[in-house]
C-alpha cells in the first residue's frame, strides 16, 4: 500500500524523508512516496504526482510552523481528501499544537502530534487502511516500540528548526495563554465527539438493561406495597 507524504519547505521535506525511511520498518508492506519536486516554487501538478496520489491509500501532511499557511500544502490536502476518506488523511504536526490549526483548512482532519502515543495511533490507522492485509495489532505495537527511538533520534535534532520566537510582551503572552485554552477546548470537544459516536463506552447495553429492570422491580414493589 502506498502512503503519500506531502511536504512544503525545507524542514517539512526533511521530516517527510525521515518518515519515508522509517515507516517500512514498522509496516513492511507500506510504500511511502515523497515528491522530489520543489513545491515551494509552485511547480505545476505533474503527471507523476497525480498518479502517485491516485495509487495511494493514505496521506500524511508534514506540517511545521513555517508551512502552516503554504498554499501548496493546503492544495495537496484538498486533493488527498477528494482521493479518499478524510479518515485516511492526517496532518503530522511537527513543532505545532492542534490549536494552531484553528484558522487552517487542515483542521478538518485528525492531526497527529509528534509524540509516541499519537504516532502509534497514526501507525494503527495506516495499518487499518490495509484491510485484510493488516498486521496483528499486538505485533505491530511491539515493532513500533522497537523502531520509535530510531525515528526520535532523527527527528529530535530537527525540532530546533521548528522553534518560533517566544512571546516577549504581555500581549503575546496572553495570546499564548489563549492558545493553551483553545487546546484544552479542542481536546474536550474531541472527547465529547467520541462519546457521541460511541455512547456504549459510557453506558454499556448490559448496564442500561440492569438499570431498567431495577427500576421496573422497584415500581412493581411500590405498587404491591400500596
Amino acid at each position: 500500500m502506498k502512503v503519500f507524504l506531502s511536504w512544503s519547505g525545507d524542514l517539512s521535506h526533511k521530516v517527510a524523508l525521515e518518515l519515508r525511511e522509517w515507516l517500512p520498518y514498522v509496516i513492511q508492506s507500506v510504500q511511502p512516496y515523497v515528491s522530489s519536486e520543489d513545491i515551494d516554487k509552485c511547480s505545476r501538478w505533474s503527471i507523476d504526482i497525480a498518479k502517485e496520489l491516485e495509487d495511494s491509500s493514505f496521506g500524511v501532511l508534514c506540517v511545521t510552523p513555517h508551512n502552516l499557511e503554504a498554499p501548496w500544502l493546503n492544495f495537496e490536502a484538498g486533493a488527498l481528501s477528494k482521493a479518499f476518506s478524510t479518515s485516511n488523511v492526517s496532518p503530522f504536526l511537527f513543532g505545532l499544537k492542534p490549536s494552531e490549526l484553528k484558522k487552517s483548512p487542515l483542521l478538518q482532519f485528525q492531526s497527529t502530534l509528534y509524540d509516541k502515543k499519537d504516532l502509534m495511533k497514526l501507525v494503527l490507522s495506516i495499518n487499518n487502511a490495509l484491510g485484510k492485509d493488516k498486521l496483528d495489532e499486538h505485533k505491530l505495537k511491539t515493532t513500533f516500540d522497537v523502531w520509535f527511538e530510531n525515528l526520535k533520534s532523527k527527528l529530535d535534532p530537527l525540532l530546533s528548526e521548528a522553534k518560533v520566537q517566544k512571546p516577549s510582551t504581555a500581549v503575546e503572552a496572553e495570546k499564548t495563554n489563549d492558545s493553551e485554552a483553545m487546546e484544552e477546548i479542542l481536546e474536550l470537544s474531541r472527547e465529547q465527539y467520541k462519546l457521541l459516536r460511541n455512547p456504549e463506552a459510557v453506558l454499556p447495553p448490559d448496564y442500561l438493561l440492569n438499570l431498567i429492570n431495577s427500576l421496573n422491580n422497584e415500581a412493581i414493589l411500590a405498587n404491591y406495597t400500596n
